[in-house]
């Protein structure tokens, strides 16, 4: 198959070895080929101006910005832009930042490669791709009340250990209102108590620690 029609794959994820284990899978290939690898968001949105691949495969966290954001910087610049979101984390309020930003595929590190193939060859096509265990896990969140911005800004300061005094005092408001937001935080992701609610936080891609 000549070079030209070869489905040209752009890889974005700052573990070298993973890496190089997706080039590796994408040049063995008959019909696809790696075009360029980057390590961060600034160096994926040059490399991405450079090669202007076909697909994307971009990973969720970069040491610099998200991969949601730095996908949403390549589109703002090539809004055909095909991206894969490939990550380790299954949680629904990502899977669904990432599709509602543009991504056109979800991918977990955890699958076959030849499941990877496929979705490459199916973005690539024009078709959207998110594998069933992820897409039942959207629906089954899909009627939940979203968390507000400042009960999602409370919920991190309870994950990250402060008692409802110092996230008054971090948030300047007072306890009460730091109370009534625990209260619908714990309603809305149904946990009883505030580790479970950062547990299922965590989970669901709402926090990150």
């Amino acid at each position: 198959m000549s070079e030209r029609a070869r489905i040209r794959v752009f890889s974005v994820d700052d573990h070298p070895l993973l890496r190089e284990g997706i080039a590796a899978i994408i040049n063995n290939q008959a019909d696809m080929s790696m075009v360029a690898q980057a390590a961060s968001s600034q160096d994926a949105v040059e490399q991405y101006r450079k090669h202007k691949p076909d697909v994307t495969l971009m990973d969720l966290r970069l040491p610099d910005r998200s991969g949601i954001e730095t996908m949403i910087a390549i589109r703002s610049e090539f809004p055909d832009a095909r991206v894969i979101m490939l990550t380790t984390f299954e949680g629904d309020v990502e899977i669904k930042n990432a599709l509602e930003a543009g991504a056109r595929g979800y991918m977990l590190k955890s699958m076959p490669p030849k499941e990877l193939v496929e979705v490459i060859r199916q973005v690539h096509a024009g078709k959207k791709r998110i594998p069933p265990q992820l897409a039942a896990q959207l629906a089954e969140h899909m009627s939940d009340e979203a968390l507000t911005e400042r009960e999602v800004e409370v919920l991190g300061q309870i994950a990250g250990g402060n008692r409802n005094r110092d996230i008054a005092e971090r948030l300047f408001i007072t306890e009460e209102t730091v109370k009534v937001h625990i209260k619908h935080i714990m309603e809305k992701l149904g946990a009883s108590d505030r580790t479970q609610a950062v547990a299922i936080g965590i989970r669901r891609g709402i926090i990150q620690l």
